[in-house]
């Protein structure tokens, strides 16, 4: 009957909204690209670079500008002013110039060292000559823009074009060579080549697209995070509520604390079942929208719902056994986060993992029963795949694990559900969890 009330199709529905819209805020962002002139000033302290970086920056602008297919203009255009150097009073010029960013005259500006063209090796000294020292050898960005803007990096490639432009002027290169000297070559992934299995013949490597080989393993990791966040959550409130409200004490005449805690576990697990379905078959028809659907083997789906069932016991059983230990429902939120930690930490850890999805550190952790689901699952999303003896190990663990603590889970259900008043210390819980 729980599927069938307003609450669960709008959580249904709300759910990857919540989840996904930080991805479609980013989306909507770049639909719309910031393209206000950016005007920039360069205080050069060489004095023989300056012209040379403007000129990189002029091209690399004039190619990045406009879409090609379209037309439209998609990037800002930059302009540049070259600002004479006072040696005598550099940081009165610094902050003249940090001024006219803050009233937006310049939207930033670069100091380019005096021993930028030829800065040898790294200085890492911290004493205050170390230190003069190497600012002479860097490129110094004045903006107020944040860390995560992309001007930085753009100007960036600009100020090394220019620089490398400047050095092989000193050593006498021609400027028709820069352009081969310089430019870089086209760098294409490509997946691996295989053999057909049915003819014996060797199939041809094709373009790899990184964005959704990188794409399809997170998203469907966070799918299955997402389900068993909303699945198991509510478990741990609504024991506590019960408790507060003595829902409990009725029921004990007519059921064991094992089987009224196994039928609110039950419930959440099918809640959750029903509900991956509607968002599985959903993933799987814009996969073959998109057609990228070979990027999720087949044998990935039976492995999905059987991590799904086995963390939602885990977690369903936690969240009973916590809901029934806590003196008030307030006291159960104090304690959300202790139950979601198997499922937020993997995504801290999707990064490593995903950048080394076969190394020691990415194995350990995916076969570390807590975390298995979650990371077994984002490695067997991969393309690289995992060894074929890891599902299965890992899967062995989670099921031992949770058994185990489903077991202590029911025992500490059992005594804490009739418990009023004090709110047990978690000595007591591992006590219960070992007597009964």
């Amino acid at each position: 009957m729980s599927i069938r009330n307003k609450t669960f199709i709008i959580g249904l529905i709300m759910a990857p909204v919540l989840f996904g819209g930080g991805f479609l805020g980013l989306a909507l962002m770049n639909a719309k690209p910031d393209i206000a002139d950016r005007h920039v000033g360069i205080l050069d302290r060489t004095g023989k670079v300056a012209a040379l970086v403007i000129q990189a920056a002029q091209e690399k602008n004039m190619k990045e500008l406009f879409n090609k297919k379209t037309g439209k203009q998609e990037s800002p255009r930059y302009f540049f002013e070259t600002i004479p150097v006072d040696a005598q009073s550099l940081d009165a010029q610094r902050l003249e110039l940090s001024d006219r960013v803050r009233r937006g005259d310049l939207f930033a500006f670069l100091e380019i060292g005096a021993d930028a063209l030829h800065p040898g090796e790294e200085i890492e000294g911290q004493d205050p000559a170390s230190q003069k020292k190497a600012a002479t050898r860097r490129v110094a960005f004045y903006s107020n823009s944040t860390g995560l803007s992309d001007v930085r990096y753009w100007l960036a490639d600009a100020v090394d074009t220019g620089l490398r432009r400047a050095r092989l002027l000193q050593l006498g290169v021609d400027q028709k060579n820069f352009h081969d000297l310089l430019a870089s070559v086209p760098f294409q992934p490509m997946s691996l080549v295989v053999r057909d299995e049915s003819t014996g013949k060797i199939a041809g490597a094709v373009k790899k697209n990184e964005g959704a080989s990188f794409g399809v393993p997170l998203t469907v990791m966070m799918l299955l995070g997402m389900i068993v966040i909303t699945g198991a959550s509510p478990m741990l409130t609504s024991v506590a509520e019960d408790k507060s409200n003595r829902v409990f004490e009725m029921l004990l005449g007519s059921a064991t604390p094992l089987e009224l805690m196994m039928g609110k576990v039950l419930a959440a697990i099918g809640r959750s079942v029903t509900s991956s379905i509607f968002y599985v078959a959903g993933g799987t028809f814009v996969l073959y929208g998109l057609a990228i659907a070979g990027l999720v083997p087949l044998s990935l789906y039976p492995w999905f719902y059987i991590y799904l069932l086995a963390d939602l016991m885990f977690l369903c059983a936690f969240a009973a056994a916590l809901g029934a230990s806590c003196g008030s429902p307030q006291d159960a939120q104090h304690l959300a986060i202790i139950l979601l930690m198997p499922v937020m930490i993997p995504y801290f850890l999707f990064m490593p993992v995903m950048s080394q999805p076969n190394g020691g550190v990415a194995m350990a952790l995916s076969l570390f029963p807590p975390f298995t689901p979650m990371l077994m699952l984002l490695r067997q999303a991969m393309p690289q795949g995992v060894p074929a003896w890891q599902p299965w190990v890992g899967l062995a663990g989670t099921l031992a694990c949770t058994l185990v603590l489903t077991w202590a889970a029911a025992r500490i259900f059992r005594v804490a559900i009739l418990m009023q008043g004090k709110t047990p210390k978690a000595a007591d819980l591992l006590r219960w969890a070992v007597r009964g």
